[in-house]
């Protein structure tokens, strides 16, 4: 039987604490859910009142990997769950509000992956994302030539855009929105997509063919549909090494030269919060939130 720990008043089933999840890093289970306690203060407040969808390693990213989209088996009842809408009819899924809640997925080893809405209005999108998407050999360094381009265009709309590593090999840009349903908001970002095409010829492409990707940045402006989610900002990757989901400064972004300044692993964060506090942070403000024209 797993050990119980308990965790504000929770008991949660912490199993395998020792089990070498990365090798490359060493690092353990146990590390693991170290680093998603310590990082829970800036990581929980851009899960809560979201479906969370669980993109699960649990031997590793080497091992098998696997999306879960509804309550898993054996979820403690006293953890929040809502029924959320789907093409093929409601669904149940988990929404990590606390940090019971936040060890409890840990535990199950996950990255953490999110809607553009909340629960209690789905019908209606808070955020846009552009993820930047690198064909090689293009890198991050061309993700973030991109993300300056995007930056400029959106601010020109009213838009204020805030920028994190992907984790893998790009770059996220998000913007806080409101008054407009996902398909607007998709419809919207295809746009500028596109524009960005026209703009930078021979660095971007807005269509997700694979052969017009290699030595292009793919601006992939379909995750803003109501069904898809985008890793969390905080979240460890199911990657070689542990790369969390890393927002970062525009001076970060207008000086990146090389794709390894853009890879930041668990210790790296701690460090970053305590300098910077969550850069994203800015985007629970409603009154930031923009309108789209």
């Amino acid at each position: 039987m797993a050990p119980m720990t308990e965790v504000e008043g929770r008991r949660v089933a912490l199993s395998n604490l020792d089990k070498v999840l990365y090798p490359a890093a060493c690092l353990t289970k146990g590390e693991l859910l170290h680093y998603y306690a310590t990082t829970a203060e800036v990581l929980l407040p851009h899960l809560r009142d979201r479906a969370v969808s669980f993109l699960r390693y649990p031997d590793g990213p080497d091992g098998q990997v696997f999306f879960t989209k509804n309550v898993p088996p054996g979820t403690p009842d006293w953890v929040t769950t809502a029924e959320v809408p789907r093409s093929e009819g409601p669904a149940r899924m988990v929404l990590v509000q606390d940090l019971a809640s936040l060890m409890w997925a840990a535990n199950l080893v996950t990255e953490f992956h999110t809607h553009q809405w909340t629960v209690d209005d789905p019908g209606e999108a808070d955020r846009l994302v552009f993820d930047l998407d690198p064909g090689p050999p293009a890198t991050v360094v061309q993700c973030c030539e991109v993300a300056l381009w995007l930056r400029e265009r959106l601010a020109a709309d009213g838009i204020e855009a805030y920028a994190k590593t992907s984790g893998a090999k790009g770059l996220h840009l998000l913007a806080g929105v409101r008054g407009a349903s996902s398909e607007r908001v998709s419809e919207y970002a295809k746009g500028l997509a596109v524009e960005a095409e026209r703009a930078l010829p021979k660095l971007v492409v807005h269509r997700m063919t694979r052969s017009l990707r290699p030595g292009k940045v793919f601006v992939d402006w379909s995750q803003n549909a109501a069904r898809k989610t985008t890793a969390a900002p905080y979240t460890v990757r199911a990657r070689d090494v542990p790369a969390v989901s890393t927002p970062v400064t525009w001076e970060e972004v207008a000086g990146c030269g090389r794709a390894e300044q853009f890879v930041f692993l668990t210790p790296d964060v701690g460090r970053r919060v305590r300098g910077h506090g969550d850069l994203l942070a800015p985007l629970f403000d409603r009154r930031r939130a923009a309108a789209l024209p």
